[in-house]
């Protein structure tokens, strides 16, 4: 019943010669209704919550209770029922389902492939091993801090033979200490935003900032991952490093990722996994979007690669308070959706702006 649904979205983008990744359905992210509404509709055996995450709509699902259980406390994002932080990490795991970054890169079982179950995650894939970080470990945190109901513990599934993931709370604090510290900053932070006398934007600035610290934590975490990268072309794996690369700009801004806007950042990314000779802007079958999306990923990482990371470390100066932050913002919407913002007024402006700090 599922495999139809994936493959139709897809077939119905290659028909219509789509100039973008399919991650929405009917304004929401990709295969939402098929979520678990509620903690009980994930799997539980001797009273313990076990939601395997190697089942696209249970990984998916365990966004969806974080957001059910956490939106009471994000007065402070906005009025809209989208605008929670968390809504920009299901449709980058929307996207990665769409565009083949979750199934089995190795061509050893079929898991995600079109030939095999379509709403597998492979344990092989790079990109699934990154997103377990931003999935599984705040779920497991936000059920010891209580979000999920009182005294609920999980374990996550693992495919047999398996034991590169964590799957409890106590086994990834153990391992990853500080993402896990980070994830409960956050939750904490959320708790006490309500008795907070900030004004709400600088409430939001504050969650957004422990939010992405969390989420930074995360994936400095899921360096654990990259052995998998060889799995895939030198093309692939320039991309996915500029992609993280790209995230200590998001954070360090304390990028809104709601709904609305991650859909926005989300579109112009690559929407197949790229192959040797994938030369952007050149590659012939990719949209004028992504190729240009691609080129202004490859041409920071190349930047901050020359300046010897100082980019990164200007740009992490410059984000030195609410105003800037929110220019910064502004600036990356520029610098990433709009052709015409030439990359040296990104880099002059960054200089002037370290020196307000």
């Amino acid at each position: 019943m599922l495999r139809p649904t994936v493959f139709g979205l897809l077939l119905a983008c290659a028909v219509s010669l789509c100039s973008s990744a399919v991650f929405l359905e009917n304004g929401m992210p990709i295969l939402w209704a098929q979520t678990a509404g509620q903690v009980t509709d994930l799997p539980i055996q001797n009273g313990i919550l076990t939601p395997d995450p190697w089942h696209f709509l249970q990984r998916m699902s365990l966004y969806r209770l974080m957001i059910n259980a956490t939106d009471p406390f994000m007065g402070s994002m906005g009025t809209n029922a989208t605008d929670s932080p968390v809504w920009g990490l299901t449709l980058q795991l929307g996207w990665m389902l769409t565009t083949g970054r979750l199934a089995d890169p190795t061509s050893a079982t079929t898991c995600g492939l079109q030939t095999g179950d379509t709403t597998c995650i492979s344990t092989q894939s790079w990109w699934a091993c990154v997103s377990y970080f931003v999935s599984a470990l705040p779920f497991l945190s936000a059920a010891q801090q209580g979000f999920m109901g009182e005294g609920v513990q999980v374990q996550m599934q693992v495919p047999e033979g398996v034991t590169d993931y964590c799957t409890t709370y106590a086994d990834c604090a153990a391992r990853y200490p500080d993402a896990m510290s980070k994830w409960d900053a956050f939750f904490q932070g959320l708790k006490s935003s309500a008795d907070s006398p900030l004004p709400e934007n600088e409430k939001k600035d504050a969650l957004l900032g422990l939010y992405w610290a969390a989420q930074m934590a995360s994936i400095y975490a899921s360096a654990a991952c990259k052995a998998k990268q060889s799995h895939y072309s030198a093309a692939e794996v320039s991309f996915a490093n500029s992609w993280l690369n790209s995230a200590e700009y998001v954070s360090a801004a304390h990028f809104h990722s709601n709904l609305e806007k991650s859909a926005m950042f989300m579109s112009p990314l690559p929407s197949r996994i790229l192959k040797d000779g994938d030369n952007a802007p050149n590659i012939a079958d990719l949209s004028q979007e992504e190729n240009y999306t691609l080129s202004i990923f490859s041409w920071m990482t190349s930047v901050n690669n020359i300046l010897g990371g100082t980019l990164v470390h200007l740009w992490r100066s410059a984000m030195c308070s609410v105003n800037t932050r929110e220019k910064g913002r502004e600036m990356l919407e520029q610098l990433l959706l709009n052709p015409n913002f030439a990359t040296n007024t990104f880099l002059s402006i960054i200089t002037g702006m370290t020196t307000s700090c």
